[in-house]
């Protein structure tokens, strides 16, 4: 191992020094068959800077596209800006999970990209990007992966926006954010929820105070327990049944 893999062990997430080989998400963004010197390559592009403070633009529509990032902790949303100047949220992202691939098709980010508290962010320039999956297949065929991911999470919010009910739609994103936190070899039933009521309901077409009375009748139902952002999902069969998934 270099020294500058060496020298980065065990140190904290948010150390804009800490490398791809040593990352706690390596096994969530990387793809798992790459070779040791491959990692190297990988991280000697990666662009690490300070940590982000809340509500930080990491890029805004229209931008020309520069790099794909990878949030490494924190959480992000994206959103877009309707004709009266108003934010409609359009995805939120965890660590591990990878922001910007709608720029590819134009060369301009088609969304926004503001964290929704201190994050840590892992910039990777597309072009730097494209020449080395040439010499690694494995980057090659995960990146394609996580454009499929991406496809996917589209087409998941066309489908929690086709949900007749707001119990649907509030289930059915718990049910995603718990998969994808199992996804992170973390706890699938007891989670942070980072996003505002607000951005919750924005998010589903949902005002907050309907949101707010959902998480009240599924609390009193014994489906969740809520304290603040902190949420634990104490029926998650009967969670799933409701969003009928």
């Amino acid at each position: 191992m270099s020294n500058k893999l060496a020298s980065s062990a065990k140190l904290c997430p948010h150390n804009n020094q800490i490398s791809c080989n040593d990352c706690r998400l390596g096994s969530i963004c990387l793809p798992l068959a790459m070779h040791e010197d491959d990692i190297i390559k990988l991280d000697e592009i990666v662009q690490r800077g300070r940590p982000l403070a809340k509500n930080a633009h990491i890029y805004r529509k229209n931008d020309p596209f520069t790099a794909v990032y990878a949030v490494r902790s924190g959480s992000v949303k994206t959103y877009r800006l309707t004709n009266d100047g108003q934010e409609q949220v359009t995805g939120f992202y965890f660590p591990g999970e990878i922001i910007g691939m709608d720029g590819i098709g134009t060369g301009h980010y088609a969304n926004a990209a503001k964290t929704l508290e201190t994050a840590a962010i892992c910039e990777i320039p597309f072009d730097r990007l494209e020449s080395l999956s040439t010499e690694i297949p494995n980057m090659q065929r995960h990146f394609f992966q996580l454009m499929s991911q991406e496809i996917t999470s589209d087409q998941q919010l066309i489908t929690l926006l086709s949900k007749n009910s707001a119990e649907e739609r509030i289930a059915a994103l718990l049910i995603s954010i718990s998969a994808r936190m199992v996804r992170r070899k973390l706890s699938g039933t007891q989670f942070r929820l980072p996003m505002s009521r607000t951005d919750i309901g924005n998010y589903l077409g949902l005002t907050i105070e309907t949101v707010s009375r959902v998480f009240s009748r599924f609390k009193k139902q014994n489906l969740v327990d809520v304290d603040g952002k902190e949420i634990s999902l104490k029926d998650l069969e009967a969670l799933k049944e409701i969003a009928d998934m």
